[in-house]
């Protein structure tokens, strides 16, 4: 079993369903209302134990009732907390979320995952080094993120920034991570009036666009490669991207070539989308294999 560790956001989901999209200033009917448990982090966190890795989770959550439902959420589901900390005085973050025709649109508010600091990481420095691979995100702060990737070199550990939301990155970051799997937006964002193609080239088996339905784009040294998504009815696709990431990077951790980790995590991607939440259709290991064979 891989040891990843999951340095990220930890959140509530407030998710609305409508057959309308309202335009500024305008008012529909909505169909559902729920609340769940999400946040990249945590939704990172989840669908690597769910596949079968030693999972731990780094971050922080409010001093609150929703701080509480997400650490019994974790328990739930195997991810190991002790590196999880309430923060005094302060809201756990939240995420609001739109869905419309299977699609979303997602306003996130950080609350305590504001305080996930260096501080933060300095006391969970021993879980990092033990770890296989570590997955961080950019729902914490800049400067932890910039830390993190200091210490995954120091320790020799692979990094997989998965950067979003879309942020400036510093070359310092981009040459110390291991790999970049920002989606089709994020990347245009980043890499702002370059030829994506000429970026990927530019970061040879480091930079993995994803593009939703149409999978997954990377340069492989020789030539550019898109890896096909697996064709699904999506009933809800947030949380596709963090099973994307969780999956791929236990993958890699387990060994696996390129071309196959990205195949294993496009099936655990398409298969999150077929239920509700962003948690709610990330699949189990055995699961996963079935579709697979």
């Amino acid at each position: 079993m891989v040891n990843v560790t999951v340095i990220g956001s930890s959140s509530m989901d407030f998710v609305v369903t409508t057959r309308v999209r309202p335009g500024v200033g305008e008012t529909v009917m909505g169909e559902s209302f729920k609340v769940v448990p999400g946040g990249k982090g945590a939704n990172q966190a989840v669908a690597a134990a769910r596949l079968g890795a030693n999972v731990s989770m780094i971050g922080c959550v409010g001093d609150d009732y929703y701080g509480q439902v997400i650490l019994d959420n974790f328990e739930k589901n195997g991810v190991v907390t002790r590196n999880v900390k309430p923060v005094t005085g302060v809201p756990s973050g939240t995420a609001h979320i739109m869905i419309t025709d299977g699609d979303n649109n997602i306003v996130v508010v950080k609350g305590a995952n504001n305080h996930v600091t260096p501080a933060t990481i300095e006391k969970a420095l021993e879980v990092i080094q033990t770890s296989d691979i570590v997955l961080i995100q950019h729902e914490i702060p800049m400067e932890t993120v910039e830390y993190v990737s200091q210490m995954c070199e120091k320790y020799g550990v692979p990094l997989l920034l998965n950067p979003a939301p879309a942020a400036p990155l510093s070359e310092d970051i981009l040459s110390r991570v291991t790999f970049l799997t920002p989606n089709e937006h994020e990347a245009a964002e980043l890499f702002k009036e370059k030829h994506l193609s000429e970026v990927l080239k530019h970061y040879p088996n480091k930079l993995f666009i994803t593009e939703g339905k149409n999978g997954v784009r990377y340069f492989n040294g020789n030539e550019e490669v898109v890896v096909p998504a697996y064709p699904v009815e999506a009933v809800d696709t947030t949380g596709a991207g963090d099973t994307f990431n969780a999956a791929f990077a236990v993958a890699l951790a387990e060994g696996k070539e390129t071309i196959e980790a990205l195949k294993f995590a496009n099936r655990a991607a398409s298969l999150s989308v077929t239920k509700f939440g962003a948690q709610g259709g990330m699949p189990k290991r055995e699961q996963l294999e079935e579709y697979l064979n």
